[in-house]
């Protein structure tokens, strides 16, 4: 059964570019604007972070999935918004408030699931490179097609080379061409390819699976996943050791801890 998410009251004028949608603990964010390949515009980056952080709040979300109506999953940024009157001011704007949307996917406390249906491209392809999971459709494509137009997809390089092995993010990024999803599974990009009639299934299938886990104990491993990626390993070790022992002495540990042992006796 789905519900009708309480929207932050900041967003309340801009439902027509983010649709959102109660199932259960999983909240999906549904990009709503497939006559324009749902661009990341200002006003759409602005809506999907102020959504995000809302969600993060609350305790009733367990997961949290970004999908997209039409053909395309995201075209990447507006490009009528890079248009020769946008100065350089304009153009740091607008990138560092996409920087800091993705940035607010990896802090969330809930996993991001991304359900790519179709396309997607630059910074839609970074957008899918920063959830935390991905699931695709047979169909869907992926580039970081900037260098075609002059402009070296330099925000989403940052991510997508987070995800694939280097010369293959420096080919996609240099040469703008597209990836097939069975490529992109292979690379790392995507978690898991589907038929397209499958791709809602898979998805709450995923889904439901990790939000039946401790919410305290996901919460805690994701945040400790990315601190240690950017760590010496003597130093990811001593962080994952403390995130370990916190966790371990959680009520959630605690009760799972005595129900295994006490099946075990």
């Amino acid at each position: 059964m789905s519900a009708t998410v309480e929207r932050p009251a900041n967003t309340t004028a801009d439902e027509s570019l983010v649709r959102v949608e109660r199932r259960g603990p999983v909240v999906h964010l549904t990009l709503n604007r497939a006559t324009r390949y749902n661009v990341l515009s200002a006003a759409t980056i602005t809506a999907l972070r102020a959504m995000l952080e809302h969600l993060a709040l609350d305790r009733e979300v367990h997961v949290v999935v970004i999908a997209a109506e039409g053909r395309a999953f995201s075209a990447g940024h507006d490009l009528t918004e890079m248009g020769p009157d946008a100065g350089i001011e304009d153009m740091r704007t607008l990138f560092t408030a996409c920087s800091e949307l993705m940035l607010t996917i990896q802090h969330l406390p809930q996993p991001v699931i991304a359900r790519v249906q179709g396309i997607a491209t630059a910074a839609g392809c970074q957008l899918v490179a920063m959830c935390d999971l991905a699931v695709a459709s047979s169909n869907a494509r992926f580039a970081v097609s900037g260098i075609n137009l002059g402009l070296f997809c330099a925000t989403p390089a940052v991510a997508l080379s987070r995800n694939i092995l280097q010369k293959q993010a420096m080919e996609m990024l240099l040469t703008g061409d597209f990836i097939d999803a069975q490529t992109a599974r292979e690379r790392g990009l995507v978690n898991r390819v589907v038929p397209p009639e499958a791709l809602d299934a898979e998805i709450e299938k995923l889904a439901m699976a990790i939000a039946a886990k401790s919410p305290a104990a996901v919460a805690a491993g994701k945040r400790l996943f990315y601190e240690q990626q950017e760590m010496s390993i003597e130093a990811a070790y001593a962080k994952a050791a403390e995130a370990m022992a916190c966790n371990a002495v959680m009520d959630d540990a605690r009760g799972g801890i005595a129900s295994f042992t006490k099946r075990a006796d």
